[in-house]
């Protein structure tokens, strides 16, 4: 088994969403939780950005005691000299600076020649690499970056001393495919490419982040850059949890994480409520339906044996167990189930009788609850 490593960007990139600015306290919990949870890399903030993002990333460097600590930077040496100090007490430093390198970027963005962007980048990862021994780098835009340039790019950085390529789909552009196709072209085609290890760092504009940076690790990346919930900048980047279960439900990749699985539920409870960000209900792992069954048939299997529409035990993600909704959609199978779990065993025929009562009630209703049930009971005369 190999292990693809967690690098978390909730606290910088999911920070990024309009409204979700997290105070430093709250930061340093949700860091402390990341750690036992058992992620490889915290990217904890963009030191330069402001004061209190500098502090933050200098507190969380204090406390964390497994994880890398990452500061972002721009391919800036002022950036990357404030990076450093707020990273000076880290245990595990990386910085984490790039430039972009799509011709979108370079024309309209920087202004600058292919020659002139190599350059700046090679200029970052050097002045990085005075500081600490892991640098990572990052080609904003690789997703619509020239494979051919963006191998040269990573060449390059490589030389200047880069431990970690970071290749972004950052505005979510790419199809699996493609973005499976650019990882392995780099493995084949940069030299040195043994020297550094290569992360995925998708967005969801497609609704592809998730399947993108699967692609990238079958195709040879060692590294996803994700967010619990997938918050983050527009609509969001790569899910964490997905990821991470993705991994474990498909033994046959030969991949996994250290992540310790039953935390990522309370973890996306703690990130939704103090970013104020609210789970959809139908989001994989940790939607509030995710182990959610309505349908009578649907729940007729789950009852009889778990595994017929469940392919995650939902103790593996810390959720106690299935919810059998009663519904106008349920059958007669999930209404003796819930009957049962309040105490009250019906035979055939009784549950004919209480199952006609409940369809009244479930026409009116959109769910029917415990105490709804004894009522329903008592009104069918049984």
């Amino acid at each position: 088994m190999e292990y693809v490593e967690i690098f978390d960007t909730t606290l910088r990139d999911g920070e990024q969403v309009p409204g979700c600015k997290l105070d430093s306290k709250t930061k340093l919990i949700i860091a402390e939780q990341l750690d036992f949870l058992g992620i490889d890399i915290i990217e904890a903030g963009f030191p330069i950005s402001s004061p209190g993002d500098f502090n933050a990333v200098n507190e969380i460097s204090k406390i964390i005691k497994n994880a890398t600590v990452c500061g972002l930077t721009r391919a800036v040496k002022k950036d990357i000299d404030v990076a450093a100090e707020a990273l000076k007490n880290a245990k595990k430093p990386r910085i984490h600076t790039g430039i972009g390198t799509s011709e979108s970027h370079m024309k309209f963005k920087f202004k600058a020649t292919k020659s002139q962007i190599i350059e700046r980048a090679v200029a970052a990862v050097s002045h990085a690499k005075k500081y600490v021994n892991d640098v990572e780098f990052y080609a904003e835009d690789a997703g619509r970056t020239e494979n051919e340039f963006l191998a040269q790019v990573c060449e390059e950085v490589i030389k200047a001393g880069a431990t970690v390529l970071n290749i972004p789909d950052t505005t979510g552009y790419c199809l699996p495919e493609e973005y499976g196709f650019k990882i392995k072209f780099l493995k084949e085609n940069v030299k040195g490419i043994d020297k550094a290890k290569i992360s995925c760092h998708c967005h969801n504009d497609l609704g592809l982040a998730t399947s993108n940076s699967i692609a990238g690790i079958q195709n040879g990346a060692r590294q996803i850059e994700c967010t619990i919930n997938g918050i983050g900048e527009r609509a969001g980047n790569t899910s964490l949890e997905e990821v991470v279960m993705i991994m474990r439900q498909h033994p046959r990749l030969g991949l996994d994480t250290k992540v310790k699985s039953e935390m990522l539920y309370g973890i996306s409870k703690l990130v939704s409520e103090s970013m104020g960000m609210p789970v959809q209900p139908n989001k994989a792992i940790v939607g509030a339906n995710a182990f959610a069954h309505s349908s009578g048939i649907h729940q007729d299997g789950v009852i009889k044996r778990r595994e017929t529409y469940e392919i995650i035990d939902p103790k593996d993600v810390g959720v106690d167990k299935s919810s059998i909704v009663l519904t106008a959609r349920s059958g007669r199978a999930a209404l003796a189930y819930r009957a049962r779990n309040v105490g009250f065993e019906l035979d055939k025929l009784q549950l004919d009788k209480v199952y006609k009562e409940f369809l009244k009630v479930a026409d009116v209703q959109k769910e029917v609850r415990d105490e709804d049930i004894p009522k329903i009971i008592q009104s069918s005369n049984i």
